[in-house]
């Protein structure tokens, strides 16, 4: 890609340039510029005040300068004359350390560092529903088990097909798209990458559904769980580490248990040491835990996890190795910040490979019928407020992100935490009014 934004527009007939970063609650902020003014936004930055979004600021910081990085720039296939680029924040001429793009950048530049390549690719779920919010947009959507129905996914062909065109437009490598375990629910696979392309990918991919979605009439939710009794949006990531020159995996050892390297099992073994931190970054929503404690959905299975514990190929634990060389976290859900979802993946497991760390005992039961047999592992935090308590107990992981990022989120996560406690809800009534 081209460094002269101003020239990407002549070239390609883009009109305006949506200028965006994503704040800590993972909201996506633009603005929208026109091709005559992108040079000097290139070089100066857009501003924005950084109080008026989530970011830990008051209303008397300076302008926060939101600088474009011309390597991650998409033209929107669905409306050629706009061209989406990531940008990164600065202020006083300084990384904003909380932003959660810089803090990825920061832990992919200390991977580098100990020559370490990191690899990924998500399965971000979501659902089409009315645009009220209230109901799955196909009223034609009952089966009990609706995964892979092959009905239903053509009843929203327009809508699919259009989004995975636009993937293979724009040259992502999409290669599988499915109706999901829950009734109105999809994914949508493209091919990994380097972290910061694939974050850049996944925040895009929101945008894109969201906007495709809402082009043909409907909705599209990225919920952990909008709908009580069915399978929740998880966002699985798929991990491996690759050496400097990004041609060799370095978790790939056939000699290995798995498959999985000494290395791999070390990465492997800071995820497990951390995984009760993680969840705070993971699952960042209060609506999160509805999703990993959920009971028995209609269709079977949560196929979300709830104790720390790692497998082979089998889809029912926390971590899966499904094949040689990578493994897969099926922690994270559809709220996940496409950005900290990476830095928290790279803290947790630079941590792992620096102390040695031991993923402890492999599990191949069925963790969703015979999970009460497994002891010793500990269980995921219960809701989000035990799950920034442990994030704050964990001070490795805390350093490893940057003292000011995890302040801010601490901070904003606890604020958010006591607005919805002290929130008074139905429920409530229900079961209080008359005693």
């Amino acid at each position: 890609m081209g460094n002269d934004l101003a020239a990407f527009a002549k070239e390609n007939g883009v009109k305006y340039f949506m200028i965006s970063y994503t704040d800590l609650f993972s909201g996506q902020r633009a603005k929208l510029v026109p091709a005559q003014a992108i040079a000097d936004m290139q070089k100066d930055g857009a501003g924005f005040a950084g109080f008026a979004t989530w970011l830990d600021l008051t209303p008397a910081h300076p302008d926060m300068l939101a600088v474009p990085d011309p390597d991650s720039v998409i033209q929107l296939p669905w409306k050629p004359e706009v061209a989406w680029v990531a940008a990164n924040c600065i202020m006083d001429d300084k990384d904003v350390d909380q932003a959660p793009r810089n803090t990825l950048k920061r832990l992919i530049a200390e991977a580098a560092s100990d020559g370490m390549h990191v690899k990924t690719g998500v399965e971000a779920e979501f659902f089409l529903i009315s645009p009220d919010g209230k109901t799955i947009s196909d009223e034609y959507d009952t089966a009990s088990k609706p995964c892979y129905d092959q009905q239903a996914v053509m009843r929203r062909y327009d809508v699919i097909a259009e989004i995975c065109d636009h993937m293979l437009a724009l040259g992502w490598g999409a290669y599988q798209n499915d109706h999901e375990d829950a009734n109105g629910q999809f994914e949508m696979n493209w091919a990994f990458d380097d972290a910061l392309p694939t974050a850049d990918k996944h925040s895009f991919f929101k945008f894109m559904v969201k906007s495709i979605a809402e082009k043909h009439g409907l909705r599209a939710t990225f919920m952990p769980k909008p709908f009580q009794g069915l399978t929740g949006n998880g966002c699985h990531a798929h991990i491996s580490v690759w050496d400097k020159s990004g041609k060799t995996n370095v978790f790939a050892d056939n000699s290995m248990e798995l498959g999985l390297s000494a290395k791999g099992r070390n990465f492997l073994g800071g995820i497990m040491k951390h995984a009760s931190a993680l969840a705070a970054i993971t699952n960042p929503t209060v609506n999160s835990y509805k999703r990993i404690n959920a009971p028995r959905t209609i269709s079977g299975a949560t196929w979300a996890p709830n104790t720390v514990t790692w497998t082979g190929n089998n889809r029912t634990h926390m971590v899966r190795v499904p094949g040689p060389g990578r493994f897969e976290l099926r922690l994270p859900d559809g709220a996940a910040n496409p950005y900290l979802l990476q830095a928290v993946i790279i803290a947790a497991g630079l941590d792992g490979i620096r102390s040695k760390a031991d993923p402890g005992r492999r599990y191949d039961n069925d963790m969703y019928q015979n999970g009460h047999t497994v002891k010793g592992a500990p269980k995921l935090p219960l809701n989000l407020l035990d799950a920034l308590r442990e994030f704050d107990k964990d001070k490795s992981l805390k350093a490893a992100l940057g003292e000011e990022f995890s302040s801010a989120y601490l901070k904003l996560k606890h604020q958010e935490w006591n607005s919805y406690a002290s929130h008074f809800t139905q429920w409530e009534r229900d079961h209080t009014l008359d005693i």
